[in-house]
């Protein structure tokens, strides 16, 4: 299997396939493809592992596709401006934001993953539940906004703005504090909490989120007036 990620800010990947050679997504996840390729679509783990995913932000159900010949592919698109991350999951496991996932390989495991403390859950930006990749091959993430790397060293702690963690390896601790002084939470225009990662581990930081996009658009959205 081979791949290309094109599109800059509004992406896309195309995953070339071999004969038996397949890919996954969730339902409706597969923007174009090539005549020789088998589609199946299964709760993939059954229904929990299913409810789970549902949970974090994808579907029930995910589709598999399997070339039935040399040469197919398949493209898969993102939903939101921004980019497409690729993980090796065997050097995981690693925890994801909500419907980040975007396809992977058959023997990538995609679950349900919740945060341990109730504050990290209740104001980290996410929620509870996020998403983890594990197991062995390719997958492929759609994250928001332009995407940095940083590498962190056992100890180095930086802290985010709430939802702009969008990857981190499961060994990273993921908490959250709150803004200290009165006149930064009520002026400083970074709300109550700040996300803190503290290494050692890589975190993926997103330069926008869903949320905030959203939000800039509202403004320029037509309305119906009351007569």
């Amino acid at each position: 299997m081979h791949y290309e990620v094109f599109g800059e800010n509004l992406p896309a990947v195309t995953v070339h396939l071999e004969n038996g050679e397949a890919i996954y997504t969730q339902s409706g996840g597969m923007t174009w493809m090539s005549a020789g390729i088998n589609m199946e679509t299964n709760m993939k783990g059954g229904f929990l592992k299913g409810l789970g995913r549902m949970i974090s932000g994808d579907s029930l159900f995910m589709a598999t596709y399997t070339a039935t010949g040399s040469g197919q592919y398949i493209t898969c698109a993102s939903t939101m401006p921004g980019n497409i991350l690729t993980l090796d999951a065997a050097q995981g496991p690693y925890i994801c934001q909500k419907s980040a996932f975007l396809c992977a390989q058959p023997d990538v495991t995609l679950e349900a993953y919740t945060l341990p403390g109730w504050k990290a859950g209740l104001f980290g930006g996410e929620g509870f539940v996020f998403q983890q990749i594990t197991g062995n091959g390719t997958a492929f993430l759609e994250l928001d906004g332009s995407i940095k790397e940083i590498d962190l060293a056992p100890g180095e702690k930086l802290k985010v703005d709430t939802g702009n963690v969008a990857v981190f390896e499961k060994r990273v601790t993921y908490s959250v504090e709150r803004v200290k002084g009165f006149a930064n939470i009520l002026f400083g225009g970074e709300g109550l909490f700040l996300t803190t990662v503290e290494g050692p581990g890589k975190v993926w930081l997103q330069t926008m989120t869903a949320h905030s996009f959203a939000a800039k658009l509202v403004p320029f959205m037509p309305f119906k007036k009351d007569d």
